[in-house]
C-alpha cells in the first residue's frame, strides 16, 4: 500500500484551521525544517494498521489502543512517513498464531463475545486466565490477529532482505502465554515474529525496555540457546506484577540444556535516572552482543518505564529511553522494533514518535507541528520533550553499587555462554517444532511450582499488579 493511501487513512480535519496552506503544504514544511529525508545506506519500514486503534478495553483499564492514534498523528505531522517504506499489514491467520500458541486458546479467543464472558462468569468457569486484566470485548480476535500480524509482517521485510529497521508500535506485548492470557496481552506476537526470524537467523537477541519483565518472551525461548532475552524492569516478587525476572532467573538451571544462562534479566528498584539507566543499558548490551553474537535483533519499547507513567516507578525522560534504541540501531543488524506498555497516553505516543526518529536518524524539532491533530491533549507545552523525570517523582533507590553488581552478573552468566557450540550454529534448521516441543517440556519440568505462584498473582493483578497504581 502506498504511503499516501496510508496518510490519508489518517488524514481528519481540523476543526477551526484557518490557514491557507494545504496539510501536504503544512506536511512539506515539517519535512524540511527538520531535514527529514530517506536514511542513506539502510531501509526503515513501518508497519501500521488503523483498524487497531479503533479496540476499546473498557472506559476504566489502563491499556489505551488510542495511543496508537496519537503516536501515529505525530509521525505523519512531522512527515517522517515519506523516509519509510509503510504498509498496511494483514491480519494474521489463525494458523499462523497457533504456531506458537495453543489451538483450543485461539479458537476461544476467535469465538468468545462479551456475553459469553458474563454467561462464564456466572458459572465460575471464565478460562484461560480472562479477567479484568485481560477482558473480553467486541473484536478481541481482531485486534490479536492485527498487532500480530503486523509484527510478522515487520519480520518478514527484515528476513526477506526490504528492511534493515522494521517498526510495528501496536505489538511488543510481551506478557501472553501460550495457552493463556496475561498482562493486557493475549496472543504474543514478539514470539511469533522471533520464530520468523529464526527461519533465517541462527541467533536473536530480545531487549525488552518495558517496566515490567518480559515473563512471556523469556518463557517461550527458555530451554534453547538460539533466542537471548535480556530484560530491564522494576522487580519485586511479592507487589510488583509479573514478580518474575530476579537477578537469579537464568534459564534452566541444568547446564546441560541448551538455554541454560541464555535468559538475563536486570532487576531494578523505583526511581532510576537518565543517566543510570542509559550506561547500564550499554554496559550489559554490549556484552551480550560481543559474547553472543547475534545476527538479529528485537527490541521491546515499553513505554510505561518512562517518568510519570500510570503504572510506572521509573525516572526517565524519553530522549533517554531512546537512546537505548539508538544504541540497538547502531549495532547494524536486522531490528524489529516493538511498541509494549504505556498507560499515559500523550508520553507513550511521544515516545514512539521520537524513536521513529531515531530509527531514521533525523532530529526533531521539540515544539510539535502546529497542525498535529489533537495537539490539545499535549497541551500546555505542547513539546515532544516534556520533562517528566520531574512528575510523580520516585526516589531512585539504585545505588552505584547495586548497578554495578547487576552488570558483574550479567557478565558472570555470559561468561557459561562462551565456548557454546551453538554460538557458531551454521545450519538453520527449517522446523522450529521441536524446539517449541522442547520448551513446554521445560517449562514443565522446571517451572511447574514457579508457575502456579505466577498464575496466582496475575489473578489478582487488578488489585496489586499492573491494573492498579
Amino acid at each position: 500500500m502506498t504511503r499516501t493511501a496510508v496518510y490519508n487513512d489518517y488524514n481528519h480535519p481540523q476543526p477551526g484551521e484557518t490557514s491557507t496552506l494545504t496539510l501536504d503544504e503544512k506536511v512539506s514544511r515539517e519535512i524540511s525544517r527538520n531535514g527529514i529525508q530517506r536514511p542513506k545506506g539502510y531501509t526503515v519500514s513501518y508497519h501500521a494498521n488503523p483498524e487497531v486503534e479503533k479496540m476499546h478495553f473498557g472506559p476504566k483499564h489502563p491499556m489505551k489502543p488510542w495511543r496508537l492514534t496519537l503516536t501515529n498523528k505525530i509521525v505523519l505531522a512531522y512527515g517522517m512517513h515519506e523516509a519509510m517504506d509503510v504498509y498496511l499489514p494483514r491480519a494474521a491467520t489463525f494458523q499462523e498464531l497457533t504456531e506458537y500458541h495453543k489451538e483450543d486458546y485461539i479458537e476461544f479467543l476467535s469465538r468468545v463475545t462479551p456475553k459469553d464472558k458474563l454467561d462464564l462468569e456466572g458459572k465460575g468457569i471464565l478460562p484461560y486466565n480472562m479477567g479484568d486484566d485481560c477482558p473480553v470485548f467486541d473484536g478481541l480476535y481482531e485486534y490479536c490477529s492485527l498487532y500480530s500480524g503486523a509484527s510478522l509482517d515487520a519480520a518478514r521485510k527484515l528476513t526477506n532482505n526490504q528492511s534493515d529497521i522494521a517498526i510495528n508500535w501496536s505489538g511488543g506485548l510481551h506478557h501472553a502465554k501460550k495457552a493463556e492470557a496475561s498482562g493486557f496481552c493475549y496472543t504474543n506476537d514478539i514470539v511469533l515474529a522471533i520464530l520468523q526470524l529464526l527461519l533465517y537467523h541462527p541467533r536473536v537477541l530480545y531487549i525488552d525496555l518495558d517496566v515490567h519483565h518480559g515473563d512471556g518472551v523469556e518463557q517461550a525461548f527458555w530451554s534453547t540457546d538460539r533466542v537471548m532475552t535480556l530484560s530491564l524492569h522494576k522487580y519485586d516478587r511479592a507487589t510488583f506484577f509479573p514478580g518474575t525476572g530476579g537477578s537469579d532467573d537464568t534459564g534452566p538451571k541444568n547446564n546441560a540444556n541448551p538455554g541454560a544462562h541464555h535468559s538475563l534479566n536486570v532487576p531494578l528498584h523505583d526511581g532510576i535516572d537518565d543517566e543510570s539507566y542509559v550506561q547500564l543499558f550499554k554496559d550489559v548490551v554490549g556484552p551480550c552482543i560481543e559474547t553472543y553474537q547475534p545476527t538479529a535483533v528485537v527490541i521491546q519499547c515499553g513505554g510505561d518505564s518512562l517518568g510519570g507513567d500510570r503504572l510506572g516507578c521509573f525516572n526517565i525522560n524519553i530522549r533517554a529511553h531512546g537512546e537505548c534504541v539508538e544504541y540497538a540501531k547502531n549495532l547494524g543488524l536486522p531490528l524489529l522494533v516493538v511498541g509494549g506498555g504505556g498507560y499515559t497516553p500523550r508520553n507513550v505516543a511521544r515516545l514512539w514518535a521520537h524513536e521513529t526518529s531515531v530509527c531514521l536518524g533525523t532530529r526533531l524539532h521539540p515544539s510539535l507541528p502546529s497542525h498535529t491533530p489533537f495537539i490539545e491533549h499535549f497541551a500546555p507545552d505542547k513539546s515532544l520533550y516534556p520533562e517528566l523525570s520531574q512528575t510523580g517523582r520516585y526516589d531512585n533507590k539504585n545505588s552505584d553499587k547495586y548497578l554495578r553488581d547487576i552488570v558483574t552478573s550479567i557478565r558472570e552468566q555470559l561468561r557459561y555462554v562462551q565456548g557454546n557450540p551453538s554460538v557458531q550454529l551454521q545450519h538453520v534448521p527449517p522446523d522450529l517444532g521441536a524446539v517449541r516441543e522442547e520448551v513446554e517440556r521445560e517449562i514443565e519440568e522446571e517451572r511447574e511450582v514457579k508457575d502456579f505462584g505466577r498464575r496466582r498473582k496475575e489473578r489478582g493483578a487488578g488489585m496489586r499488579g499492573e491494573y492498579a497504581h
